[in-house]
This record gives structure tokens, sequence and C-alpha cells, in this order.
């Protein structure tokens, strides 16, 4: 068995109190310019497990100047056509994370990203998507989604696959999720929002963004030590740098190599 990783670097953005994400080129734009903005970087990572083609999560589904996805373009870049996705994994719906679920041109959806792909979503989270008055969550995008997309709906803490295992975290928001992925010889973890970065390890700090900042924490402590005990390849969504790494622990200290 073998499995192989691919970072989808989708674009670092600005976000402020209008929750719009303007695309931010660090060597071209100045942060001094956007007061009152956070700044984020997007990377969804593709997975092959044996014939098996996984995504982890979806973008933000921008466009570039032909209308292309670019998660469309970074998925050709590494050998890969979008109909060749066979899972999509959501650890959540938040809009960051399941924008690129769908092919949008301006504001009108034309397609299913994934087409030939099964969407797998805690039914918590659906439901919530659904009903929260949250501006994180666009229910047009999940509106095409149940029309449109096979659906797998999972619940709580289980196994996917027998080399695929979820686990329900909450922490940064009810039902948020994250996943380990086991062929025997490696183990890959996609940790979301629960583990976005490796500087979130390594400052331990409590998020006011997080439904429970603490518990994101202790969870954050919990999985690098396990991380490092089991040499888990961990998968950063938010990094800005390091996108995929190995945590190390000692002396009550986490680096990620």
């Amino acid at each position: 068995m073998a499995i192989h990783v691919f970072p989808l670097h989708e674009g670092s953005y600005s976000v402020d109190s209008s929750k719009k994400f303007v695309p931010f080129i660090p060597n071209v734009h100045d942060a001094k310019d956007r007061p009152g903005s956070i700044f984020i970087h997007v990377q969804p990572f593709l997975v092959q497990l044996n014939q098996t083609l996984i995504l982890f999560d979806t973008g933000l589904g921008y466009c570039d100047d032909n209308n292309d996805l670019i998660l469309h373009n970074n998925i050709k870049k590494v050998g890969f056509n979008p109909e060749d996705v066979d899972l999509v994994l959501m650890s959540h719906l938040h809009y960051d994370h399941a924008g690129g679920m769908v092919h949008r041109v301006g504001d009108k959806i034309e397609a299913l990203s994934f087409p030939n792909a099964t969407y797998v979503i805690q039914r918590g989270e659906w439901e919530t998507a659904f009903t929260s008055e949250s501006t994180s969550y666009r229910t047009q995008i999940f509106d095409f989604v149940q029309r449109n997309a096979q659906l797998h709906f999972i619940e709580g803490t289980g196994d996917l696959t027998p080399q695929i295992r979820y686990e329900l975290t909450g922490a940064h928001c009810p039902y948020h999720q994250v996943f380990l992925v086991d062929d025997g010889e490696s183990k890959v973890f996609y940790g979301a929002d629960v583990l976005p970065e490796p500087e979130q390890l390594m400052r331990k700090f409590i998020a006011k963004y997080d439904f429970d900042g603490r518990k994101a924490m202790e969870l954050r402590n919990t999985f690098g030590q396990q991380a490092a005990e089991e040499n888990w390849l961990c998968l950063f969504y938010h990094a800005k740098n390091k996108a995929i790494g190995r945590v190390k622990y000692q002396d009550d200290t986490f680096t990620v190599e």
C-alpha cells in the first residue's frame, strides 16, 4: 500500500467584518491597506490511497480569469482530473472549506466540482448548515449539492473504510470532524480547523473564533502528542509556510519538521 499527498494551495486572503475573502498576494499587496482584516491561507489536499483519490475539503471555489476553478487547475497540475476524485471528505461546511463543492461563475452555480465523488459529511453539520444564521454557511451551495451530489452522511466517530477513520471533535464548530488515513505503513492526519497550522500547535492559545476555544486548544495538544508518538504526517489547511509536516514533542514543546 502507499499514500501520496498533494497540497492544493488555492491562495491567501484577507477577511474583514464584511466576511468577504479578498485575494491577498504578499509580494504585491500591503497588509496596512486592509485595516481590521485577518489574513488566512487556504489549502485543500488531494490524497491518493492505492486506487482511491481523496479530497480533504474544497476551498473557497474561486476561479481564474478563464472561469476555471483554481482547485481544478491545481489537481490537473499534479496529474489528475477533477472527475477522478472518489471521495470528498468534509471537515465542516464553513465557506472557506466548502465553497469549492460547486463550480460557480459569478453568482451562478454551474455544476458540481467533483461529479463522480461521494461527498462525506457529518449529519449534524449538514443540518446546522441549513438552520444556522451564521454567514459562514452558504445555503445556496448546499441546496445545489443536495439535488445533484452523491451524499454520504456519517455520525459521531467511526471508520469510513478500513483505512479511513473519522472523529467528531466539535470545538471549532459543534460538528467539526478530523480524519486519519492509515494504510498499515503510514498515517496521514487531517485536522482541519482544530489543527489548521503548525503555529497554533506550537503556541498554546484560545482562539476567539472557535465555538469552544479551550476544547480546541486541548485537542491540538492531544493530537500533537499522538502525532509525535505515532509519526503522523500532518496536513495543515491554513498553513502560511509549512503545509505538510511531522510533529516532534520534547520538554512540553512542539516543533514541526
